[in-house]
Parts: C-alpha cells; structure tokens; sequence
C-alpha cells in the first residue's frame, strides 16, 4: 500500500508540474500571438516636394524653414485579455548631422552632437524630452487599455521639419556686420514605429523608416538684406524609405539626452582654438 501511495502522488506530483507547464506555456503562446497579430493595415512617408524656404526679414539672423517629413500609420491591435496597457507610436532618432555656417576666411560655426561624433552611440534620441522615447504624445502615439473585447483600430502621425535661426555677424564677435557665406546641412534619421507594454516594457516593432534632410544656402553677406541668400540644390529632398525588414532601435534611441538638450554649438576658426558657444543643455 506505501508505495500504491507513494506511486499515485507522484502520479499527481507529475500531473500538476505538467499542468503548470502547459499553463504557462498557453500564457506564452496567447502573448506570442497577441503580438503577432498587432497589425500596420497601411503606412505612408514622405517629404514635402517644396523647395526650403528662406527668410531674410530680419537684420541679425537669417532663418529658413524645410519641408515637412511626414509620416502615418494605420494600425490593427487584437483584443487584449489581460488588463494591461499598451501604447503604439512613433520613436525617432538621429543617426548622423552635419550642420555648418560657414563665414568666410574667419571660420564656421557648428551645431554638433559630440557623442554621436565620436561614435560613442549610433543613434541619439529625437524625442521631444518629455514624453521619451515617443516622438510627442499628441497624434504620435495611442494608447490602449485592456482589457478589451474587440479590434482596437487606429491611425497615428507624425511631422518633423528644421526651422533655426543662424547669426549674420560671427557668433563670437561683437560686430553686428554681416560675414555670413554658406550653409550647409545634411541629417539622417531613423523613425520606428513600435507598440510597447507599459508594464513590462515589452516592445514590439512594427515598421522601420529611413530619411534624410539635406540643404545648402549661398551667401552673399556684402548684398542688401532681403537679396542675400540663394539655395542651391538639393531643390527637392529624396522621399523617405520604408524598410520591409525591421532594423532594431539602439537603446540611445530611448533614453536622455534628446538631440536638441545634447547639442552644443561650437565656434571653430580659421586660425586659433575652438570655442563653445552654446553649452549642451543635458550634462
């Protein structure tokens, strides 16, 4: 009789762990599908085919605005069982700038990303700093809250452009005359669209886009305001690619410091040390 016993509570012994197994494993199987079936039923990039516009109306600084990037998304989310949180958005990053205003024999100013620089990350974080790592949290994300009975089905957008203001004068002098003579930028960026549990952090990508922004301004700073600037190609920006194989998003990408509190603005002369002009606003 003991070992009748002893046989049939191993027998249950056995029954039970096989049961949590297949438990857990359903639980497994049920989150693998959920995340599988998060669906894009449409997605769109572009960029405006406008030319950068180019505003001279102001005697200390010269400002230009780019076209638009503009991205969207029509997402399909399957009900969700459990009562969790999900959210569906934009993340994007900056992955190489180049952003100089040359003056003259004297030197040239430079917006700079010194980490990126220096190949220390491979992508900095372009969120707008306070809702990292989206994008922004107005039309750039969604969230859900579970649980749910039905489809969740949802569009989300985003736009990005450059609209600065760059000094006629040297920045470190302090002369007011004009010695303005060239722009030149150029900036790639990598936007993710991702749906992630707030809970677990579980992320799970859903598209990948690659763009690029490229502009060169002529300057003529001896000419009357208002008739100094010229731009020169590119006219029109190529169009964004949409990647058919994800690329995964550095973990830079996700956290402090953004672009715009991580870059510094340098003075580097023809002749002499560099200087800074503008300090990172994130140390």
């Amino acid at each position: 009789m003991p070992n009748l016993l002893q046989d049939c509570w191993c027998g249950l012994g056995i029954a039970l762990v096989l049961y949590a197994m297949g438990c857990i494993q359903s639980i497994s199987c049920k989150s693998k599908v959920f995340r599988e079936s998060i669906s894009v039923i449409e997605v769109k990039a572009s960029i405006d085919p406008v030319p950068t516009n180019i505003d001279e109306s102001s005697s200390v600084v010269l400002r230009y605005r780019t076209p638009h990037f503009r991205a969207s998304a029509q997402v399909l989310v399957p009900p969700i069982a459990k009562k969790e949180t999900w959210i569906v958005g934009w993340i994007q990053a900056c992955s190489h700038m180049e952003f100089y205003n040359h003056y003259g024999e004297q030197g040239m100013s430079s917006w700079e990303l010194p980490d990126l620089q220096d190949g220390k990350i491979q992508a900095i974080s372009d969120s707008d700093g306070v809702n990292y790592p989206w994008y922004g949290n107005t039309t750039e994300t969604c969230t859900i809250v579970g649980p749910t009975r039905k489809d969740s089905k949802f569009s989300i957008s985003m736009n990005d452009n450059f609209y600065p203001s760059v000094t006629w004068a040297v920045p470190v002098s302090e002369s007011n005359v004009a010695k303005l003579t060239s722009i030149h930028r150029d900036q790639s960026f990598t936007t993710w669209l991702v749906a992630t549990n707030t809970a677990t952090s579980e992320m799970v990508m859903l598209q990948t886009i690659k763009w690029r922004m490229k502009l060169g301004i002529e300057v003529n700073p001896s000419r009357p305001l208002g008739q100094r600037a010229k731009l020169r190609e590119p006219f029109a920006q190529e169009q964004p690619q949409v990647l058919s194989k994800n690329e995964p998003i550095p973990p830079s990408a996700l956290v402090k410091p953004n672009a715009n509190d991580a870059q510094v603005l340098m003075w580097r002369p023809k002749d002499g040390p560099s200087l800074v002009v503008i300090p990172p606003k994130y140390r």
